[in-house]
């Protein structure tokens, strides 16, 4: 990340200034920045264990957006098998999907090509109380239709001068945007990719354009530091996840969204159950229902 995008605060960093009761990041740590004292998995701490205690933190948040009314988008971009989707899993696993919403859209129709490039994106932004996260956004403008020559230059040079300003117009709306680029090596990309064609659980992740990205590895390399040039702002940075062991890419995400808001635990408090009462009412005979068989016992 550049040097420039560590100086200063945001107007969005500056209004939340912790009270007492507060903490940045919730029940969080503060981070170890030197590699050295970095946590690592098998050894100083459980990756389920830990999986566990951030997304309790999750909830936290989540109880906290809602009862603020703040609007959070958060983009997941990256290479394809970079571990996006798992990460988003692990995010929404513990969530309340009224609250926190994946959006993931697919090719665009006929008619969405004539529209306005964003419009599509807008009517899944959030409202008050909501967290949105897009497993791949608008970037594919500067990613994949790119490279693959889904766009005309004029459309592609379009985009570059009009997504900074798009963002600018969201973040002066109140909306949090918080954008992460999952990292992975052609490499690990590979195993993955080979890994995928034997499961039969996870060969649907694998599209044709999935295999055609191999060829262009270059291209999109180039693709992303041409986005990343003019899109890697002050006012919305990217964040790089190393996402090589995608355990650690996960906890470290989960980590990062955590710290970036300061929250108050508003978790509810455990409900007494009621006694059950039970009516005089007479119900039909449980013979007369339509029972899925129980094959396994």
């Amino acid at each position: 990340m550049k040097d420039k995008h560590k100086k200063g605060k945001t107007k969005g960093e500056r209004e939340e200034t912790p009270a007492k009761d507060m903490q940045v990041g919730g029940d969080l740590p503060a981070p170890e920045p030197d590699d050295e004292k970095a946590l690592r998995l098998g050894k100083d701490c459980d990756y389920e264990r830990e999986l566990r205690r951030l997304q309790v933190e999750l909830v936290k948040l989540q109880e906290w957006i809602r009862h603020e009314k703040l609007r959070v988008v958060v983009l997941f971009e990256g290479r394809d098998a970079a571990g996006k989707g798992g990460a988003i899993k692990r995010i929404t696993e513990s969530l309340n999907p009224r609250v926190c919403r994946v959006v993931a859209l697919g090719t665009p129709t006929e008619r969405e090509t004539t529209q306005w490039y964003f419009q599509r994106y807008v009517p899944h932004l959030p409202a008050a109380g909501e967290m949105v996260l897009f497993d791949r956004s608008w970037y594919n403008r500067a990613g994949v239709e790119r490279v693959m020559g889904f766009c005309t230059e004029a459309q592609y040079q379009e985009f570059m001068q009009s997504c900074p300003e798009y963002e600018r117009m969201l973040i002066r709306s109140g909306i949090r945007l918080i954008k992460y680029w999952f990292s992975v090596s052609d490499e690990e990309q590979e195993r993955r990719f080979q890994e995928r064609m034997k499961n039969p659980t996870k060969r649907w992740k694998l599209s044709p354009m999935d295999l055609q990205s191999r060829k262009h590895w270059a291209e999109y390399s180039r693709a992303k530091d041409e986005m990343f040039a003019v899109t890697d702002t002050k006012q919305s940075p990217w964040y790089v996840v190393n996402a090589e062991d995608k355990k650690c890419a996960r906890l470290n995400v989960i980590r990062h969204l955590l710290s970036l808001f300061v929250y108050r635990d508003l978790t509810p408090e455990p409900l007494e159950l009621p006694k059950l009462e039970k009516s005089k009412y007479v119900r039909p005979p449980i013979h007369e229902q339509n029972f899925i068989p129980q094959v396994y016992r």
